[in-house]
């Protein structure tokens, strides 16, 4: 599965207005970007998909020097159980 960029997000699929997964996010001034919203569909649910969104999320931040708010319930908890993402958290 490919991961792509697309403008606030990146996803899986074919199509940026039809996606089978994707983790948005929203700019919050110079330094921090919000994720405000995971999906993934049903045919690719318990492969890891969603955690591979954040982590690209997380790489973006760290190539830009961003920090992330997470305010999307599966960011966060990836937040929580990653303890290695601290580096880009939001204070």
């Amino acid at each position: 599965m490919e991961i792509k960029s697309g403008e606030n997000k990146f996803y899986i699929g074919d199509d940026i207005k039809n996606t089978d997964a994707e983790v948005h996010y929203v700019p919050a001034g110079a330094t921090r970007i919000i994720v405000d919203h995971t999906h993934v569909g049903e045919q690719l649910r318990g492969q890891g998909v969603g955690e591979q969104l954040v982590e690209s999320v997380i790489g973006y931040a760290r190539e830009n020097n961003l920090m992330i708010v997470p305010l999307c319930p599966f960011a966060k908890h990836q937040f929580e159980i990653h303890p290695e993402y601290a580096d880009v958290l939001a204070k």
